[in-house]
């Protein structure tokens, strides 16, 4: 067994293993994740490994708790954003993902604006199976019909579907049947507004970044909203911005960083 230094930080509860490894070669296999995952060990919805350094641009490679490899984390990206802002003394950070870059900048203390770039309705790039009208999408699970979700991708799939209650909604039951179905080949992230979140490969969480980023623009689009929307989570808000050359910005806060000793 070897040991290394990690963190854990939040956003708005929804928690995160980081582990730096541009000095230093690490590799963590799934079996070892979905262990360290569960929440009797060290618990997290996402891991996040800071990689190589670029043209002052970070790569990071993010892994769901359920040891699959994803391309977006939006409250993660923050979290890291800032840990790397208190490293360089600097407010500006930039971060590569395996699907676009992402900027971000330190407001104030614990306070992390990001800009997620702009949503994808490809349904090749989001992906769908087939071609679909994504703005309705219809699902029907266990007898109860689900109308006009809205799907897209801002780096990772999701599905929206606007309700009268969502708190009626049996989320924990019905999120993973959605994650999964056959409309989507990656699976995605199921949200039911507002606002309650079945993170795709982390099931039920307090909080998912990007899904207050795909539930904006799919509520603006649907003409629900304006551009500038807060989004309430049970710990905390998030404020969310859809600019005229339709990036998506979400502000809001995180944790301090703990520093923690790992086994791997």
């Amino acid at each position: 067994m070897t040991i290394i230094d990690a963190y854990k930080m939040d956003g708005l509860g929804n928690d995160f293993l980081i582990i730096d490894r541009r000095s230093k070669a690490i590799h963590i296999g799934r079996d070892k994740i979905i262990k360290l995952g569960k929440r009797d060990k060290i618990g997290f919805d996402q891991l996040i490994f800071i990689d190589k350094e670029v043209n002052n641009i970070t790569s990071i490679t993010i892994f769901n708790s359920d040891g699959d490899e994803v391309s977006a984390c939006g409250n993660g990206a923050r979290c890291v954003a800032y840990f790397l802002s208190k490293e360089k003394n600097k407010n500006n950070i930039s971060l590569q993902t395996n699907e676009r870059i992402l900027t971000a900048t330190i407001a104030k203390k614990l306070s992390v604006k990001i800009n997620m770039g702009k949503p994808v309705f490809d349904w090749k790039k989001i992906p769908l199976s087939k071609n679909l009208d994504y703005n309705k999408i219809s699902i029907e699970i266990d007898g109860n019909k689900f109308i006009e979700g809205f799907a897209l991708s801002v780096g990772n799939p999701h599905i929206i579907f606007f309700v009268k209650n969502c708190f009626e909604i049996d989320l924990k039951n019905i999120g993973p049947k959605i994650e999964n179905h056959k409309i989507f080949p990656e699976k995605c992230n199921v949200t039911f507004a507002q606002i309650n979140v079945w993170e795709r490969g982390a099931g039920l969480t307090k909080a998912c970044g990007t899904a207050a980023c795909a539930t904006v623009v799919a509520s603006h689009t649907k003409g629900l909203t304006k551009r500038k929307v807060a989004i309430k989570f049970k710990e905390g808000v998030l404020d969310l911005e859809i600019n005229e050359n339709n990036n998506i910005f979400m502000s809001g806060p995180v944790s301090e960083i703990k520093k923690i000793t790992l086994e791997i």
